[in-house]
Order: structure tokens, then C-alpha cells, then sequence
């Protein structure tokens, strides 16, 4: 054998596997048919983040005068910004080959298929190893009569390469994409609606989280149709299935992604997107772990977030997944000093108890991200809350939400 392990996709999943097999002493092998980092680095969690920073500033930059900083400010560059994200995803990829080089992996840039359970074909070329991973990543999920052409109807890949933002968009979907694109864009100035199928936005989040979301969306301005959908496009005119008539520049198409993984036996690991499971970086990136170095995770508690102002993040139950024997502690952003400071007072902390133990979190506020995971640590170890209020939270922080949520319980 030429190797003993052949990895095909050069994504969280499959570098962290690569990374971890070989610094086992492991010969491993790497196949990459465009860039490392997967669909998270080079389409969807860095670029999108940058570009939420940017537009973030230049929220932040319209109302300085109000914290007496005053500044000539008119406009914003979108091609710099457009730069600064390459910049970005540039800067931390170049960073993650190096680490692939240095823990000894093999990397080919080329596309690869599976021959038989023990050769990998590339360029022509037959490449025999001991073990198959194939972490082939996902693609953008194409709707009927929404397909892509890249100029009126955009993909969550198509939108990362915009010249210059529209005045107007439908986008279809409110999920973590479709929520952190209505955000940048809606900050930039653009024209934003949305429409949602389920009776909610974000339908995989907690109801209270959903609706919160949409009073926010109502305050800045973007509209929403729920329970609606494309019913047809004539002329770049949009009937939605309600009767509703939109005339957007633009449509992104942002209804998920399709899992790429190839069809072949049991022989064959399958990690990240590839499984068709959680399409989160970091749910692929313990998944590899725990193949390589045997650590194991909990599914249920993987957390989502979706990025933006204000931070949505969240784990575990949810109060449409509980019967009565639960309850639920609801403590606003408000009442927390430094929410203020920063002028982001907007969201709760809102924790799902039961028999002194946190079975489900869900945040809305700045810094939500942050302030899951000692929430999220609590629910894995089963901490209980009485524990919990033994820890001296700083002062003036969002993370002493949790200790004054928990207090309520």
C-alpha cells in the first residue's frame, strides 16, 4: 500500500483527520480538487463573518455621534470590503496548509474518486491506501424554478463574488445563511425580504428566539412572508404562492446545502457534510476527532449560532420539543449593565430546567456565541444549577446573565 490512510476532501473534516492520523504516525494521503478549508473557509463560515464585521462597523460608524464621536462619514467602499474578506480567507488558509505540511500530510490538488476500498484514483493516477475517508463536503441546494444562474438567482456561493451589492433582494430561506445574508446586506442599505415556508423564521431554533427575530426584523425594516414561497417568475417578477408581487434585483437562494458523498460500501468512512447529519464546521470537526483520537461528543448538544447583531446562539431542547414537566427561565439582555455600555440591549438568555439540570439554552445577544458554553459545558457534565450558582461570574459582563437566569430557577 502507498498509504494507509486516502482522504478525499480537504474540509474540516477531512484535514482534521489528516492532521490528527498523521501526527499518530500515520502516512496519510489528501486529496483537494480546488482549496483547503472546505465550504466553511472559502464559502461560508470566515467569508461571511468578514463581511458581517464590516458591516457591523459600518452600522456602528451612522450613529457614532450618538456616543460623541463625530465623524464626516457618507458611504462605504464595497470593493474594499469585498478585499478585505479575500484578504481574510487568504491569510487563514495559508495558515491551515501550513499546519496540513507540517504534521506530515500528503496533500494532492486534484479531483479524486474512489476506484475500489483500497485505490483512489487522481489525475490518472491509482493511489493504493489501507483506509477510504471521504469527506466530500456539501453543495448549494437548488429549488425547482429557483435554479441558479448567477446574475438573478444566486447561490450561497454566487453572493460571496457580488461586485457590487443590489438595491433590493428576495432571499429564500431563513436559516443561519439566509439570516446572516439578510443581515449584512440589510446593513449595507439593500432592500431585503424574505420568504419562509415554515410559520416562523429560523424554524430550527426555539419559538421564542423565532419571534424575537422577526420584532427585530419588523424594527429594522426587513420584510418577511411566512408560510410563503416562489410560486412563479415572469420577466424577473415574483409572485409568492400569498399573492404577494416583489420586483427584487436579486434572489439568493439560501435553502441549505445538498451533501456530496460518494456512493460505495461500508468499506468507506464518511465524515462532515458528506454523512448528511449537522452541516456545522465544528460538528464535522469532532466527528474526525473522534474517529482519530477517540473522543466523543454528544450530537444533541452540538450548538448552533447564527453571527450578527445581536448573536443567536443555541444548544439542546428546545420549548417545542418539552412537555409540562419542564420549565423554562426567561432573563432579559436589558438588565444587564454592560448590554448597555455597548448599546446592545436587545435579547434574553433563556434556559429549559428540569430536576436542577439545564436541558436547553437559547440566547439572543451580543457576545451569544461566547456565553453558550458554559451553559453548554453545565448540560454535557450535568452540572447542576445549584453548582452553577457557585461561580463567581465578572462584573460588568453578558456572561453574569447566566448566574442571574439562574438565580430565577
Amino acid at each position: 500500500m502507498d498509504f494507509e490512510y486516502g482522504i478525499i476532501g480537504g474540509g474540516p473534516a477531512g484535514y482534521t483527520a489528516g492532521i490528527n492520523l498523521a501526527k499518530q504516525g500515520h502516512s496519510v494521503i489528501l486529496f483537494e480538487k480546488n482549496k483547503l478549508g472546505g465550504t466553511c473557509m472559502n464559502k461560508g463560515c470566515i467569508p461571511t463573518k468578514s463581511f458581517l464585521h464590516s458591516a457591523e462597523i459600518f452600522s456602528n460608524l451612522k450613529k457614532a455621534a450618538e456616543f460623541g464621536i463625530n465623524i464626516d462619514f457618507t458611504n462605504f467602499d464595497f470593493s474594499k470590503v469585498t478585499d478585505k474578506k479575500d484578504k481574510t480567507v487568504e491569510k487563514v488558509r495559508k495558515a491551515l496548509e501550513l499546519t496540513v505540511k507540517n504534521s506530515g500530510v500528503k496533500t494532492i490538488y486534484a479531483e479524486a474518486s474512489i476506484k475500489d476500498r483500497n485505490t483512489i484514483l487522481a489525475e490518472n493516477k491509482e493511489y493504493k491506501v489501507q483506509h477510504i475517508i471521504a469527506a466530500c463536503g456539501s453543495k448549494p441546494k437548488e429549488l425547482k424554478g429557483l435554479e441558479f444562474d448567477g446574475d438573478f438567482i444566486l447561490s450561497s456561493d454566487d453572493v460571496l463574488n457580488l461586485k457590487k451589492l443590489p438595491k433590493s433582494i428576495l432571499i429564500v430561506g431563513s436559516g443561519a445563511i439566509g439570516t446572516e445574508w439578510a443581515r449584512i446586506l440589510s446593513a449595507f442599505g439593500t432592500e431585503v425580504t424574505i420568504t419562509e415556508l415554515a410559520e416562523h423564521l429560523i424554524p430550527t431554533a426555539d419559538i421564542e428566539v423565532s419571534k424575537r427575530i422577526e420584532r427585530i426584523y419588523k424594527q429594522k425594516g426587513i420584510k418577511f412572508y411566512l408560510n410563503d414561497c416562489v410560486e412563479k417568475i415572469e420577466n424577473r417578477s415574483i409572485k409568492l404562492k400569498s399573492g404577494e408581487e416583489i420586483l427584487p434585483e436579486m434572489i439568493l437562494v439560501a435553502a441549505g446545502r445538498t451533501p456530496v458523498c460518494p456512493i460505495f460500501d461500508d468499506s468507506i468512512t464518511i465524515l462532515g457534510d458528506s454523512c448528511g447529519k449537522i452541516q456545522l464546521a465544528h460538528f464535522a470537526i469532532h466527528q474526525a476527532k473522534e474517529y482519530t483520537l477517540g473522543i466523543p461528543f454528544e450530537e444533541r448538544l452540538t450548538p448552533s449560532v447564527i453571527y450578527g447583531e445581536p448573536e443567536i446562539a443555541w444548544a439542546g431542547l428546545r420549548e417545542q420539543d418539552i412537555d409540562d414537566s419542564y420549565t423554562k427561565i426567561m432573563f432579559p439582555i436589558t438588565a444587564l449593565g454592560k448590554s448597555w455600555c455597548d448599546d446592545a440591549a436587545e435579547g434574553f438568555i433563556k434556559l429549559i430546567i428540569k430536576n436542577n439540570l439545564i436541558f436547553g439554552a437559547h440566547i439572543i445577544s451580543k457576545e451569544a456565541s461566547s456565553i453558550l458554553h458554559t451553559l453548554l459545558l453545565a448540560m454535557q457534565q450535568q452540572i447542576s444549577i445549584d453548582k452553577l450558582k457557585e461561580i463567581c461570574f465578572a462584573h460588568p459582563t453578558y456572561s453574569e446573565g447566566i448566574f442571574d437566569a439562574i438565580c430565577r430557577a
